[in-house]
């Protein structure tokens, strides 16, 4: 049950072992609360938010609440009215669907800072953070290319507006006339019966290597992918687990250590309201472990554009050969 999660995570000790003290006062003059759309148990998006929360907990010596399915306005509008009486002075909205409320909230709640992920916002006290994520789908896109044997490959994303989608179909067809990608849209993040429709459908146009770009569902389309004998592409996490020979990679975006980087902030009064951008310069994007069905040489040009474009900005103008 939610209040008992609640609860617990309130109830857990400080942990000092390891930890960098944010300040030498009691942790309950400092308090983040956390908003989830789902539950903590999706292996993917919103388990990365509760992990990120937890980081707060333990390495900065800061209670903790959090809150699941507040995926209404009034939910929402409710949830921050109890986190004010318990003197939560962080929130952290986990996802696009909190923007616009926070910007409604924030002067409702001037001794607040709202901070949500991936939307506009505006306020002095309201924070949006954007992953950059145009870059993790082009080299995604360029694995996949790389690696599609007959020449067809896929990304079965949750909205068209995804900039990993159109870095997925860029890093594809770089200067390569060979690669046919093929879009898929779920218009949900979680609808995985949706998603594995799709998935059928782009087997039958022949697509063999996949990108489930769907926080929601990735984990069941890979599953399926994996048992075609197909390749795919994690996303968000490491999805490697799910099988080193399906999984070529995976696009990873670390929110559990951007929630610690923010609190930080946020505590050192150097927290920025508006909207914030990060990408692998930041630490906060990378690519997962390396399949071992992908040729050595693949991999090796692969990190050297990575690496190239951390330290440059610039990506790739040649595909790989």
């Amino acid at each position: 049950m939610i209040i008992q999660r609640i609860l617990l995570l309130l109830l857990l000790p400080i942990l000092l072992i390891g930890c960098s003290n944010i300040n030498s006062q009691s942790s309950i003059e400092n308090r983040v609360g956390l908003l989830l759309e789902d539950t903590i148990d999706d292996q993917g998006w919103n388990s990365k938010g509760y992990q990120g929360l937890l980081n707060i907990h333990s390495n900065l010596n800061i209670d903790v609440i959090f809150m699941e399915d507040m995926n209404t306005e009034a939910k929402v509008n409710k949830a921050v009215e109890e986190f004010a009486e318990s003197k939560v002075n962080l929130i952290f909205g986990h996802g696009r669907f909190y923007a616009d409320l926070f910007t409604e909230l924030g002067p409702k709640y001037p001794n607040i800072h709202f901070v949500s992920f991936n939307g506009e916002v505006d306020g002095d006290n309201v924070t949006s953070l954007h992953f950059d994520s145009y870059a993790m789908g082009f080299f995604a896109g360029m694995v996949a290319a790389a690696m599609s044997e007959n020449g067809d490959v896929g990304a079965i994303a949750a909205f068209d507006w995804q900039p990993e989608v159109k870095g997925f179909h860029d890093g594809a067809t770089l200067n390569n006339t060979k690669t046919t990608v093929h879009l898929k849209y779920v218009e949900d993040w979680t609808n995985s019966n949706m998603a594995l429709s799709l998935f059928e459908e782009l087997k039958q146009e022949g697509v063999d290597v996949f990108y489930p770009a769907g926080d929601g569902y990735h984990v069941e389309v890979i599953e399926e992918i994996r048992k075609e004998g197909l390749y795919a592409i994690g996303f968000v996490g490491d999805q490697t687990d799910l099988g080193e020979s399906t999984v070529l990679t995976s696009t990873v975006q670390h929110v559990d250590y951007l929630y610690e980087l923010v609190a930080k902030s946020y505590y050192k009064h150097e927290l920025e309201a508006g909207n914030l951008r990060y990408d692998f310069q930041d630490g906060v994007i990378s690519l997962g472990e390396f399949s071992s069905s992908i040729p050595e040489d693949i991999i090796v040009q692969i990190k050297e554009a990575v690496k190239t474009y951390t330290e440059t900005g610039e990506l790739p103008t040649e595909p790989i050969l």
